[in-house]
């Protein structure tokens, strides 16, 4: 059954013509991706999400220890997993751009909106470090200074498997699915994506890495450690394993641990490091002590 039918026969109040609003405005996720085609079949067993601004919806908000440097012209955060960087015109209540809005409101300059410029993003299930520009001024040499290449971006990740080698490099052109929308490899046509690693430690059934970024694509380092073999622990969209070490893993398990760059005004190096989630290091200690982990030789019951 084609998508628009499909909302319009499932949703008390909704026909056809609004399901297919929502759709065109990216409101409406199957199975953990965003849907654009009112002719999308929905299959038997599909997982359906909706969001439409108005509707009760989880507010997030940010908190003292998500800030991990603020001033006049810039700030950086802490971002959790699980929360959406951006709002699209579908979604606004509950992105971390919107909580930041909040966060720099100010009481005394009520209908003043603040000024949140948007120079990167991270997938919804990535956590780290995320940097706008809270000023007019700062957010063209900001931008650039991203898009240049000037900026050092370093994640964690925890991969599939062992690797063969202390450290590496992927280097290939990526574009976008239009069937799966997914990323992927291809020989023309693509972005330029460039990852380079090296082994941090080894368990049993995985391996943390620390990743550095030149590029900025969207999932290179999810796509070029998937198609090497290894892909990251809890992305499952992109073919890793939902259980690693004798545990869960509770999503997908790469973190945006450091930034490093010159501040757009002061021109002086700035750096910027989250901390490991708990999620994360609740993992890393259940994979160093698997015989304290689930269902070994300590565990009382």
């Amino acid at each position: 059954m084609r998508l628009d039918q499909y909302l319009a026969q499932a949703v008390p109040g909704f026909s056809r013509g609004m399901a297919r609003k929502i759709i065109d405005l990216g409101g409406v996720h199957m199975d953990g991706r965003r849907l654009r085609r009112s002719s999308q079949v929905v299959g038997q067993g599909a997982a359906l999400e909706i969001f439409v601004d108005g509707e009760p919806q989880d507010i997030f908000s940010i908190g003292e220890e998500n800030i991990l440097y603020q001033d006049s012209y810039l700030i950086a955060v802490n971002k959790p997993a699980g929360i959406n960087t951006q709002p699209t015109p579908a979604r606004y209540k509950g992105t971390l751009y919107e909580a930041l809005i909040r966060h720099l409101d100010n009481p005394f300059r009520r209908g003043t909106r603040p000024s949140l410029g948007m120079v990167q993003r991270l997938d919804r299930d990535t956590s780290g470090v995320l940097v706008f520009s809270t000023h007019p001024g700062s957010h063209k040499p900001l931008s650039a200074s991203f898009s240049n290449r000037s900026v050092r971006k370093i994640y964690l990740a925890l991969v599939d498997g062992c690797l063969a080698c202390e450290q590496g490099v992927f280097h290939s052109e990526i574009a976008r699915q239009h069937r799966t929308n997914l990323m992927k490899s291809v020989d023309r046509g693509g972005k330029e994506a460039l990852t380079q690693y090296s082994v941090v430690e080894r368990f049993a059934e995985a391996t943390l890495v620390r990743v550095e970024i030149p590029t900025g694509r969207s999932h290179q380092i999810r796509v070029h450690f998937s198609e090497a073999g290894h892909p990251l622990l809890g992305d499952i969209r992109y073919g890793g394993p939902a259980n690693r070490c004798g545990q869960a893993v509770p999503r997908q398990m790469l973190h945006a641990w450091r930034i490093e760059l010159e501040h757009p005004i002061t021109k002086t190096p700035v750096v910027f490091e989250a901390p490991l989630p708990m999620d994360f290091l609740r993992w890393l200690e259940c994979a160093r002590h698997p015989e304290s982990g689930p269902g070994g030789p300590d565990k009382q019951g």
